[in-house]
């Protein structure tokens, strides 16, 4: 009879949910416990399938657009920000919102915002397309560049190169800033923006965490959505750190052939992904062998986000009642 195989499970930490997503579900929540259904959440309140689908059937309903929410009805924007068009556009229709922004991307916005009333031309670190990339470009008056490598940054054209400013999306990698941020410098010597470590701390923190476990680990999976930013730079680091690794949905997607000639297993959870998928990826792991599983020492995170003024009065409203 074969002798069952053994694991060493290894788990970030931190991993999972940061304090920007739990305040964007605290909030649909809220709003489906504090006021009449539906409630309309333009695009996803953040990216994780399993997370949408709960709020869904609690009775939450996801749309694209504006023009998708009937007029009265409360609107929910994502924790990615939206462009200040689509702000505009709910004040014309009268839409009460309820804005869910984590306020780390708020803080992007206002200081593109600021750099602009300055008289500075912007650039963007981010990727295209992505929900929050789409929202600061649209928060930031006047013509924003966007750059995802350093070769970008060679091709941009400065009306001012002495009158330039960054910002970044939160959710990348530390070290692809960096030498982005390293390319702007070099180029426009007098740019003005944050440092590398003004970067989400959240990002930061799961990255760190990641570098560690791949130290040890012969496999890294990570559990998040295959749109989410920060899950995608997790497994992206596992990779360029030499370790087989991958981004699953869930435990579902786990792919026995990838356990083959692996002792040690490195697990993490992007920001959007809920625990209870990381402990069940640990049981599916049970089923292919005897598993130890090791929870590494990291970064305790305190930080915690103020619910919106309009939840917090209705809030206060109900426990004097």
């Amino acid at each position: 009879m074969n002798e069952k195989k053994k694991f060493r499970v290894l788990l970030a930490k931190p991993r999972g949910f940061c304090a920007g997503v739990t305040r964007a579900i605290e909030i649909v929540e809220r709003c489906l416990e504090y006021y009449e259904h539906p409630v309309y959440v333009r695009h996803e309140i953040v990216h994780n399938r399993h997370v949408v689908e709960n709020l869904h059937n609690q009775g939450a309903v996801f749309v694209d657009e504006l023009t998708e929410i009937p007029d009265g009805a409360l609107t929910i924007f994502s924790a990615h920000g939206v462009p200040k068009n689509v702000v505009d556009e709910a004040d014309r229709r009268g839409l009460p919102v309820v804005d869910a922004t984590c306020p780390l991307v708020s803080r992007v916005h206002k200081e593109g915002q600021k750099h602009a009333a300055e008289g500075r031309e912007i650039v963007m670190i981010g990727h295209a397309g992505h929900p929050e990339v789409e929202g600061t470009l649209g928060q930031i008056p006047g013509r924003v560049h966007l750059v995802s490598t350093p070769e970008d940054v060679a091709r941009l054209e400065i009306q001012d190169p002495g009158q330039v400013a960054y910002v970044t999306q939160t959710t990348l990698s530390v070290d692809d800033t960096r030498a982005i941020i390293r390319a702007l410098k070099e180029r426009f010597p007098a740019i003005h923006g944050p440092d590398v470590k003004d970067i989400c701390y959240a990002t930061q923190n799961r990255q760190s965490a990641v570098r560690e476990i791949a130290k040890d680990a012969d496999l890294l999976l990570v559990v998040g959505a295959r749109n989410s930013s920060n899950s995608n730079r997790l497994r992206e680091i596992g990779a360029q750190m030499g370790k087989p690794s991958y981004l699953i949905d869930d435990a579902s997607d786990l792919d026995p052939v990838w356990l083959e000639g692996a002792s040690c297993i490195g697990v993490t959870a992007g920001a959007s992904a809920p625990e209870s998928l990381v402990q069940a990826l640990v049981e599916r792991l049970q089923d292919f062998g005897e598993i130890e599983v090791l929870e590494l020492e990291g970064v305790e995170e305190q930080t915690q986000f103020k619910l919106p003024r309009l939840l917090q009065e209705e809030e206060r409203r109900r426990s004097i009642a």
